[in-house]
């Protein structure tokens, strides 16, 4: 598509959106009610982790930002850079796609660092070591970087990681952690440095998903109390205001979830923003460091899971 033509495509969509015209099928405009009893179970078949890109977003252009979320409290700096991210953790496979589009351009991002990590099966997120995130002696868990990694982008703003369903803890529904990085600089250790981060937020699967994978082991071993998306203060935040779908759009690789899940979501960036971020802990060449600052979880005694908004606003913003 010329520059020309994506420029007026753009002009349209904010006229549309500033009318509060219904845009149809162009534009999956929702609530929070109206995701909730949306299906992003996909009729599409033959479906497998290496299908090509062009299936999945050839027309789910979007140029609508996605809301901002919680970075919540167990962000980790530091992660390697690499697409496999289940260093043996059980589960039910998910391979990860997403698609990052320029809401000003309406053109794709290439060449960002999308940087995700969840919870295990368990609740129990990798790196930390903290009293709100399952065994707080357990010091070997500051070296585990099972669930989390970031991927660079290709020419077409795609990206995809093979991870593990996310499992649940209390006061949380199933979800998966996301940073956007623009115009950082890949070190020869495979880490990440310099650059500014454009989004952070959460993305959901939907609820009736969720069950078919927690009724499987070792998800129903899981003793955390279960948050409903319904109940979820998160979801609610990022689909009170109609503006975005945080749901992964999914196909499943078999005949059950036991098979994998592929999943897939376009995100819409300002790439002009640029948000200040909390980590609860940094891994380093001799391992996982918590950091003693943090007034989010990053040592034992640390705030609940779930929260820590980033802190500063989005530059660039009027």
């Amino acid at each position: 598509m010329k520059i020309a033509a994506q420029q007026l495509q753009h002009r349209v969509i904010q006229t549309l959106v500033n009318s509060n015209v219904s845009l149809g099928n162009f534009l999956r405009i929702r609530d929070t009610a109206s995701v909730l009893n949306t299906s992003h179970h996909s009729d599409l078949t033959g479906i497998t982790h290496t299908t090509d890109e062009s299936v999945f977003y050839s027309s789910n252009v979007s140029c609508i930002l996605s809301p901002e979320g919680e970075i919540g409290p167990f962000w980790v700096k530091g992660e390697l850079v690499r697409s496999d991210l289940t260093d043996n953790e059980p589960g039910v496979v998910v391979y990860m796609d997403a698609q990052f589009i320029d809401i000003d351009t309406c053109e794709t991002l290439p060449d960002l660092y999308w940087d995700v990590w969840n919870c295990n099966t368990t609740g129990v997120y990798s790196g930390i070591q903290s009293s709100s995130n399952g065994n707080s002696n357990d010091t070997a868990n500051l070296n585990n970087t099972a669930l989390r990694g970031v991927q660079k982008t290709d020419a077409d703003g795609v990206a995809q990681f093979k991870s593990i369903f996310p499992g649940h803890y209390s006061g949380r529904t199933n979800h998966v952690h996301v940073v956007a990085h623009l115009n950082a600089t890949l070190l020869p250790n495979s880490t990440l440095t310099g650059g500014s981060i454009p989004h952070i937020g959460q993305f959901f699967f939907d609820q009736d998903l969720i069950s078919l994978v927690e009724a499987t082991a070792p998800y129903n071993t899981n003793t955390n109390q279960h948050t409903l998306n319904s109940e979820d203060r998160v979801f609610a935040v990022e689909t009170v205001d109609g503006s975005s779908d945080p749901v992964f759009e999914y196909v499943l690789l078999g005949d059950t979830v036991a098979d994998g899940i592929f999943a897939w979501v376009t995100i819409g960036v300002n790439a002009t923003a640029n948000y200040d971020t909390s980590y609860a802990a940094t891994l380093t060449s001799s391992g996982g460091v918590s950091n003693t600052n943090s007034s989010v979880g990053g040592a034992p005694g640390g705030a609940p899971s779930g929260s820590g908004m980033p802190s500063g606003m989005p530059s660039g913003i009027p």
